[in-house]
């Protein structure tokens, strides 16, 4: 049973894509939240709550990869 390194290494990436969208979301929520007098609260909300779901796609797509590149699929 032979890995796939390509494979392998494109989940990496898509695993290391995420880490940065990982602190950048919840960090834009914060902010969304400290600075609710502000006009752009909600655009800033929004793009914290996509920015989170962002991340949380990138690590299924480098999970899902890195377990196909493990098995022989």
């Amino acid at each position: 049973m032979a890995t796939n390194k390509e494979l392998l290494s494109k989940g990496v990436k898509y695993l290391s894509g995420s880490v940065p969208l990982l602190f950048l979301g919840p960090a834009l929520i914060y902010n969304a939240f400290m600075n609710k007098g502000n006009v752009w609260h909600y655009l800033v909300l929004a793009i914290g709550i996509v920015v989170c779901l962002a991340a949380m796609f990138l690590m299924y797509l480098g999970l899902k990869t890195i377990v196909r590149s493990l098995s022989d699929d």
